[in-house]
């Protein structure tokens, strides 16, 4: 009878920490983050009344199996799911989901945890943090370099951050000029075109060029010129010649243009009235020809212009966004986007070894592995989906229907527990 009341008894304790397990994952069915958590039961040690028999002969009788009797259940392991829940988009930029494997890595108290929540905040120093105060681990870049051979650390957005102004050194050419007959037909009218330049301090430099025609067919002079005296970039003007069958750029100065890659004109008169480091020069830079950012001459509307240049005024950090690889893209006023960091990701050879420390953080244990830390969409680990976040994984259905399967089998444990008292009371009653 004690066999009996002992095997309730761990049975109302089993679907005890059933019902626990199932009132968690209800209560935790809107965290973002979450990962539901399923229980596992295994028998207690069975006693064993008699033992087997082999059979002992055809004509004797037949084998004997073994007589046990159970001692009852135990919880053997309570397990998360790491499957994916819903993503949901929130449109805020330090917001961040996981598609696929991978944990983000949070310092705190000197320990790593690890957790798929992506709901993170900035905090006062510009550091990209769980709500609870982990601090997200990832690289740091210098200057929009990002080196993910080097250590981990915190990955910081400050705000006002400031790029510093880049001086010049190329500007290129592209579009159409009118086609040029030479002497012989009606010379197209002059082309100008005009780009804003840099200087080392960020100084605005506005810088016109000039496509004049000359007396050959395909032949154009050019000559740039900025604000101010005697700041004109060439002393005698350049001369372009076009291939007047193809339409492209065939030579300059009477030297034929790179056909592999584009082709530097230099500019010799550098503006006299902004700052430049010393040594440096403009470049006017010929795409190669034929290709689709070419200089050309064709019949119809002249298009040519200076399409791009490679300075830019210094700038502050105004939004950022991250990106599907963990890199963190700052945007500033100065129209530049330059990488700020990059965040990193961690895999386990079994997530379901982590350990849970509560606030959707996790901690590595022996059984989970090591951690594999790299960037996001390597290695096996997944990517990530800036400005969204990852829903809890929870199944409410199956969860209020295993609440009904856990209250039914903790009432009938009880029921075994007051059949056996009852058996109880009536072999004390025996006279």
């Amino acid at each position: 009878m004690d066999r009996a009341l002992l095997a309730a008894v761990s049975g109302i304790d089993a679907n005890q920490t059933w019902l626990d397990n199932i009132g968690n994952n209800i209560a935790n069915v809107n965290t973002v983050g979450f990962k539901s958590d399923s229980i596992d039961f295994v028998d207690l040690l069975a006693q064993q009344i008699a033992g087997a028999a082999a059979p002992p002969g055809v004509t004797v009788g037949a084998g004997v199996n073994p007589i046990s009797v159970g001692s009852g259940v135990r919880v053997a392991g309570i397990t998360p799911n790491f499957s994916e829940g819903s993503l949901q988009q929130t449109n805020v930029p330090t917001d961040v989901a996981i598609q696929g494997n991978g944990f983000l890595i949070a310092l705190q108290g000197g320990i790593n945890y690890y957790t798929r929540a992506g709901n993170l905040v900035l905090d006062a120093n510009g550091d990209l943090a769980t709500p609870t105060g982990g601090l997200i681990q990832g690289w740091q870049a210098v200057n929009g370099v990002i080196n993910t051979n080097a250590p981990t650390t915190a990955v910081n957005i400050p705000t006002g951050t400031v790029i510093p102004a880049t001086a010049t050194t190329e500007i290129t050419m592209g579009g159409n000029l009118p086609a040029n007959p030479g002497s012989g037909g009606t010379q197209p009218q002059a082309v100008t075109t005009t780009i804003n330049a840099y200087d080392s301090l960020g100084d605005q430099i506005p810088v016109t060029f000039t496509f004049t025609p000359g007396s050959t067919a395909g032949e154009w002079t050019i000559q740039g010129t900025v604000p101010g005296a005697s700041n004109n970039l060439w002393s005698t003007s350049p001369t372009l010649q076009f291939n007047t069958s193809t339409g492209q750029l065939e030579s300059i100065n009477g030297t034929n243009v790179s056909t592999t890659g584009p082709t530097d004109l230099p500019v010799t008169n550098m503006p006299s009235n902004y700052t430049f480091p010393k040594g440096d020069t403009w470049n006017i830079v010929f795409p190669q020809p034929g290709t689709s950012g070419a200089i050309t001459q064709f019949a119809g509307q002249d298009t040519a212009a200076a399409v791009s240049q490679d300075g830019n005024a210094g700038g502050t950090l105004q939004s950022f966004s991250i990106g599907a690889d963990g890199v963190i893209t700052g945007s500033f006023s100065n129209g530049e986007t330059q990488s700020l960091g990059q965040i990193a990701l961690a895999n386990f050879a079994n997530p379901g070894g982590l350990a849970e420390q509560g606030n959707l953080l996790y901690q590595a244990t022996p059984n989970s592995g090591t951690p594999l830390v790299g960037t996001p969409g390597t290695g096996g680990r997944g990517t990530l989906i800036g400005g969204s976040l990852e829903t809890s994984n929870v199944n409410l259905a199956k969860q209020l229907t295993d609440l009904i399967i856990a209250q039914e089998a903790y009432q009938a444990n009880t029921k075994v527990v007051s059949t056996s008292a009852t058996t109880l009371q009536s072999l004390v009653n025996l006279p």
